[in-house]
């Protein structure tokens, strides 16, 4: 029996973000879905680290990793839309489930089970799906701040929306993370290297 989930996944590459909007720099959910492990990654740690939580860092890493896989069979749905109302949320979340399912049957059932727990939310494991949500929105509001840069203003309403929500997550790691990391994204390459030579 031939086993496609694996290169179901390599295609990832081919689903862009961001289709209602006019982009300075395309972004597909292969790259969006390293980004927000890697911020994952951070927030699980500072969790940790500076509040004294216990979370299973790795596991929210690969929680992130896959959190996008389903587009490849739904494509990439603009929050806007998705979010219009209860009807279409539910809808989609429920085409969601569809994808995620169809994906795991790409799988033999010995493998089946690892997946499962990264594609549907355990309730047990509540905070590490916050910080993944909270990551997914540090990269949008990476993106847009981006865009800004490259003095595209079709991404400044998206921009104050996304700090706005993550500030209305009341989360202390994003909080933290917003304060003290969040501002480097605004500093040119040169800014980032002169900074990294006055730390020596």
């Amino acid at each position: 029996m031939e086993k496609d989930f694996y290169a179901m996944l390599s295609r990832m590459k081919y689903i862009e973000r961001w289709a209602l909007m006019r982009n300075a720099e395309k972004e597909n959910i292969s790259e969006h879905s390293l980004d927000v492990a890697i911020l994952t990654h951070a927030l699980a740690i500072i969790s940790r680290e500076r509040f004294q939580n216990d979370v299973n860092i790795e596991k929210a890493v690969l929680i992130a990793l896959y959190h996008d896989c389903t587009e490849i069979i739904t494509g990439d749905m603009p929050t806007p839309m998705k979010y219009h109302n209860k009807t279409i949320e539910d809808a989609y979340k429920a085409l969601e489930d569809q994808a995620a399912n169809h994906l795991l049957q790409l799988l033999p059932p010995e493998m089946r089970k690892y997946y499962e727990e990264l594609f549907f939310p355990n309730p047990d494991e509540a905070h590490l799906w916050k910080l993944k949500k909270a990551a997914d929105k540090l990269s949008a509001l990476i993106k847009c701040i981006k865009e800004e840069q490259f003095g595209n203003s079709e991404f400044t309403s998206a921009k104050y929306t996304l700090e706005q929500s993550l500030k209305n997550m009341k989360l202390p790691e994003v909080d933290l993370f917003m304060e003290e990391y969040l501002p480097a994204y605004y500093k040119t390459l040169d800014q980032l290297q002169n900074h990294c030579d006055d730390e020596r």
